[in-house]
């Protein structure tokens, strides 16, 4: 049969995403390097992306909008509006489904800005981790493919790097290849550092073995640096492959039979990795938040821009870098596979590799799509957000392939275009809260020449904040709270400038004095003030126990909407409260009578912390997400 491409509907159990946080992602990010050193490939803040916190854990049956890509060997399911998602890769022949095919849609607090979902292939602009745009709509369209059939086309703007970037897929007819061409641009004049990478969550049991052409590879954090990785450890892991330079660049997840899934790709996406849960019980537990239980284990294999994860390499002014990905199906000798003798393992994969999909021929392949990548899209399909037509509006860019059109700006783009066009920004009611802040140099150029006004200051001040200018911005601020109306987004600003440098009396002011105010408001108390107050509530409520102001803390918590306080996040808030006023028993009795935190993240680790200031008893399974040894 023809390659076909068609809309279509998927039907999941699901929990709603939710709100964005209205509040400003004003705290610095920290992440170790694969040495265990702090790193500077994140930028200083999530600025200008917002946090995704406002997703539960209760899910109902739910219409995902789709595109199968289909010919005779693979059926390629895609979820556009979900970060452009590959949810399914079936092999039609064997009936296999090459990636772990998650059941449900359930975020869970994995993203660089909160959700994140478990299963398929993904695709990650920006800095390293999952990408803020993972539960996102994306631009997508069809466009001829090389090969005279059509291929799908998913592009947006990547704004932690103020980067546009593209993914083409297509299925060549009768290959067992879903091929991927991957371009990210500059359009600036200045160099960025970008990075990349594409990962696939695969099925992982006792005798699933990951190999890439390296004899060793580098765990996250581990002094002892490069060894061979250990199957089946007990604590959550992340390693690194060491891919020559000149090898050819693969990975495969293959089972007790030998068999599974490859991927490769041309020579700008080197690196290879693997991350693994572990077969602890923190391990198990999460790897059951993400899906459900008695859904097989899962294991991630990466494909990235350097070698080790985080990387990132520079692309200067007006450049751009493009490479093509295939990903299909591998049979290899199960006895060389899972052999001692890793070197010929590896050959093993490699040679069937070759077999399958020649290194020349995904050569050619790539020169072939390089003069359609700017071929410009037919029918639309889905939209992606308009904050690239504004880029585009504000500097002219000409981007062949990817339009930005200004159609696609929307409301949130709309007090930026007014103060790209008339210097000012619009005024905002008093009682609804500011919208996302812009915090590139041109915006924040703008923002210091326009007029002074609270919702200015307000805006200056964040944009300065992320540019590491701590002082001014405090001062944009303070100037701000002179004649604003609605004072708490400034206040929680300056509340998170004193946590950050470490006057949490003072933070706790802030807070209080913001929450307050946000309360005092009359206005409408409908889904975005419920979204203000949780998030602002939230937040007051950890600054005031850790100033041990305890009475101030329950305030906070006693006026939020009874809805909100239900949440897990309120009912673990309420035993910290408990256990801060001397009520053991009652906080006891809150995790015996069980909660959730949505949003918990890998890490974090207050959940035991509190359960060991209750008790001396073992930390209840339930709640142990602990992934690291000793914890």
């Amino acid at each position: 049969m023809a390659t076909t491409v068609r809309r279509a509907v998927l039907t999941l159990p699901a929990a709603p995403l939710g709100p964005e946080n209205p509040l400003p992602a004003l705290r610095t990010l920290d992440e170790p390097q694969a040495d265990g050193r702090a790193k500077n490939a994140l930028p200083h803040t999530l600025l200008p992306v917002r946090i995704l916190d406002g997703y539960g854990r209760e899910r109902r049956s739910t219409d995902l909008d789709a595109v199968v890509i289909e010919n005779e060997r693979l059926r390629v399911t895609v979820l556009p509006g979900l970060g452009g998602r590959i949810h399914s890769l079936h092999h039609k022949p064997t009936g296999r489904e090459l990636v772990y095919r998650n059941p449900v849609f359930q975020p869970a607090n994995l993203a660089l800005n909160g959700a994140w979902f478990s299963g398929g292939i993904e695709w990650n602009p920006g800095p390293g981790g999952h990408s803020t745009l993972s539960c996102a709509p994306l631009h997508t369209a069809l466009v001829p493919a090389p090969d005279g059939g059509t291929m799908l086309r998913l592009w947006e703007w990547e704004r932690l790097r103020d980067l546009p970037f593209q993914v083409d897929l297509w299925l060549p007819d009768d290959s067992d290849f879903l091929q991927v061409g991957v371009r990210i641009r500059n359009p600036h004049e200045r160099a960025v550092h970008v990075d990349w990478s594409s990962r696939t969550t695969v099925e992982e049991d006792a005798h699933t073995r990951v190999l890439a052409p390296a004899e060793e590879a580098r765990r996250l954090g581990d002094p002892r640096g490069a060894r061979r990785v250990p199957p089946g450890e007990e604590f959550s892991a992340e390693y690194s492959y060491d891919v020559p330079d000149g090898a050819r660049k693969w990975v495969a997840s293959l089972d007790a039979t030998g068999e599974g899934l490859v991927q490769t790709s041309t020579g700008p996406l080197r690196g290879r990795a693997l991350h693994r849960w572990g077969t602890g019980t923190g391990g198990r537990n999460w790897q059951r938040w993400i899906t459900e239980p008695g859904a097989p284990g899962c294991m991630e294999i990466r494909a990235g821009l350097a070698h080790t994860r985080p990387g990132r390499v520079r692309l200067d002014g007006g450049g751009e870098l493009s490479w093509l990905e295939a990903y299909g199906p591998l049979a290899a000798d199960p006895a060389a596979v899972h052999g001692d003798d890793g070197g010929a393992a590896r050959t093993e994969v490699a040679d069937r590799l070759e077999a399958a999909l020649p290194r020349a021929e995904l050569d050619a392949a790539y020169e072939a799509w390089l003069p359609y990548a700017d071929a410009d899209p037919g029918e639309r399909l889905a939209e992606g957000s308009g904050w690239g037509a504004l880029e585009v509006l504000c500097a002219g860019f000409k981007l062949p392939g990817t339009p930005f059109e200004e159609a696609t700006l929307g409301d949130e783009q709309t007090p930026w275009v007014e103060l790209l066009t008339g210097g000012v920004l619009p005024e905002l009611s008093p009682d609804a809260p500011p919208g996302p802040t812009l915090v590139a140099p041109h915006w924040r150029d703008m923002l210091e020449t326009a007029p002074a006004e609270p919702l200015t200051e307000y805006h200056l001040g964040i944009a300065q904040w992320h540019a590491g200018d701590l002082a001014q911005a405090v001062r944009s601020w303070e100037r701000g709270l002179r004649s604003a109306t609605s004072r708490w987004p400034l206040l929680r600003c300056l509340a998170v400038a004193d946590q950050q440098g470490g006057n949490p009396g003072r933070a706790a002011d802030h807070f209080a004095e913001a929450f307050d105010d946000l309360c005092r408001g009359s206005g409408d108390r409908g889904p975005a003030w419920t979204a203000t107050a949780a998030a602002l509530g939230r937040e007051a409520i950890a600054a005031l126990l850790e100033a041990d102001r305890i009475a101030e803390a329950r305030s906070v918590l006693d006026r939020l909407p009874h809805g909100v306080r239900e949440r897990g996040a309120f009912r673990f808030a309420e035993a910290q409260l408990l256990l801060a006023e001397g009520q053991k028993e009652a906080a006891r009795a809150l995790f015996d009578a069980g909660f959730e935190i949505a949003d918990l993240r890998p890490g974090d680790e207050t959940l035991s912390e509190v359960w060991a200031a209750l008790t001396d008893d073992p930390l209840p399974d339930a709640y142990d997400y602990r992934l690291r040894q000793g914890s």
